[in-house]
């Protein structure tokens, strides 16, 4: 396990790297058929020695090289990644940092190696495969080739645009500034999960129409003008497509409550409404036009995935889909390697914020807890809100374990329980936000990865302060 300083992840595999190559471990052959730029990527992390990259990260140089070595010498490493990679200002470079790791070791393009994201929630991949981003139609296909847009634009009887959109974070920021009028928000619940989340629901508050479309009333839906009942899972026919890109079937197990109905219906009876028809009789029928318009799903049908799901790219109907990717080559032919420089991240502590603050999850609660905090049970187990601090730092601040603590970044502030822990390392403390009473989200930093634009959940700098409780003075009775 190494536990690096929140934010040092190029560091820390640059060394890695830098230790495969001092010591003759990468593959050779691999990297002599299947990749390019190789030189300018040794000359960038020839420098990143295992004792520099100690003092920046905080993990011994001994345990970076027994990595180095377990991870090139093994016959399949597999490197699993999840949203601690990738939400940072610079989460692209911490990404193209291991794929340069699986790459330098041979391990892409064959069972059990590659780069694998750990999406933060269950179809995250599927809403990204039907064109769930700002740059891209269903299965990656760019909205900017004009060929691949007329398809689209047939196929639908409507015209599209080809210019690329903006991205969550920055869809909020323009709301709050007034370029966004209308908002239409399905299943997410930004008042929450967004970084600085006070801008966050000024915006909400800002905009002038906003339709919220949930299982349950969120803290962003106390915002909408409208409030559309969506079915859960369990109460509808669809698809999840998982990490591994298979597709899977998901059926419906009990009718929708109330007025609870499939998100497609509503946005067919919606789409109709504004003068562009659309009615299918059934998901089937959705998933017949996908396959009709996205090579990578071309080969699937309801009938197909039933039992087992398939992983695209799966292009015809008689293809049994694809196990893992870059089998012979890259899609751009040989796989190139990135010189990525270590940069620190947005916002680092300082004399008057000293602490560093990291965000994430716990086991007994999904993401903003619409859902999972309506369990009793789960509550019980979650133990609620807290702040995790080392001891060391909590006997510097006087804070004692499970007393009540003031968490304080630029953006806000919040009161929460301490929980004295050595699972937080020595000057980071950590919040999982699930807890809308002591919200982590009105603390961090809605910078963004200049690339990818996703923001910098994992790192900003915070201070904590001890509540202290005021004495009780008894007043004397009047004679």
């Amino acid at each position: 396990h190494l536990r690096q300083r929140s934010g040092t992840d190029v560091a820390l595999f640059s060394a890695m790297m830098q230790v495969i190559l001092g010591e003759g471990l990468a593959d050779e052959g691999f990297v002599r058929e299947r990749t390019e730029g190789l030189d300018d990527f040794r000359e960038v992390v020839t420098e990143y020695t295992p004792e520099n990259v100690e003092a920046l990260t905080g993990v011994p140089a001994a345990d970076i090289r027994a990595a180095a070595r377990a991870f090139a010498g093994a016959k399949n490493a597999s490197i699993v990644y999840s949203m601690g990679i990738t939400q940072h200002t610079t989460g692209v470079d911490n990404v193209l940092s291991l794929a340069n790791l699986a790459m330098l070791t041979g391990n892409l393009g064959r069972p059990f190696t590659g780069v694998n994201p750990l999406r933060g929630q269950n179809n995250v991949q599927g809403a990204c495969d039907m064109g769930a981003l700002p740059n891209v139609l269903p299965g990656y296909q760019a909205v900017t080739d004009d060929a691949l847009r007329s398809r689209f634009e047939k196929a639908w009887g409507a015209e599209l645009s080809g210019e690329i959109g903006m991205t969550a974070v920055e869809i909020v920021h323009a709301a709050g500034e007034g370029e966004i009028k209308g908002l239409y928000v399905m299943g997410e619940n930004p008042a929450l999960s967004d970084p600085n989340s006070n801008r966050t629901r000024e915006a909400l508050q800002a905009t002038e129409f906003l339709v919220v479309q949930d299982a349950f009333v969120s803290e962003t839906a106390e915002y909408a003008d409208v409030v559309l009942p969506a079915a859960t899972f369990a109460e509808k026919d669809g698809t999840f497509t998982n990490t591994e890109r298979r597709v899977q079937r998901v059926q419906k197990a009990v009718p929708p409550p109330g007025e609870a109905r499939a998100d497609w219906e509503i946005l067919c009876d919606l789409s109709t409404a504004m003068g562009s028809p659309m009615t299918y009789e059934h998901p089937s029928e959705i998933m017949g036009e996908l396959a009709a318009l996205t090579p990578i799903y071309g080969g699937m049908s309801y009938e197909r995935i039933d039992a087992n799901g398939l992983q695209w790219p799966c292009p015809t109907a008689d293809h049994p889909g694809t196990p893992y990717l870059h089998g012979e080559s890259f899609t751009r032919g040989l796989g190139k390697f990135h010189p990525i420089p270590f940069r620190e991240a947005a916002e680092l502590p300082d004399d008057e914020y000293p602490l560093l603050l990291t965000t994430g999850r716990i086991l007994q609660h999904f993401h903003t807890g619409t859902m999972s905090r309506k369990s009793e049970g789960l509550e019980m187990l979650s133990g609620g809100a807290s702040v995790e601090i080392h001891p060391d730092d909590a006997k510097a601040l006087r804070l004692r374990d499970g007393q009540m603590a003031t968490v304080s970044s630029r953006r806000g502030s919040v009161k929460v329980a301490a929980r004295v822990t050595e699972r937080s390392r020595k000057g980071t403390v950590f919040m999982a936000f699930h807890f809308h009473e002591a919200a982590a989200n009105v603390l961090t930093n809605d910078a963004l990865d200049p690339v990818a634009k996703i923001p910098e959940f994992k790192v900003c700098a915070v201070k904590v302060e001890p509540v202290r409780r005021r004495r009780r003075t008894r007043r004397k009775a009047k004679a």
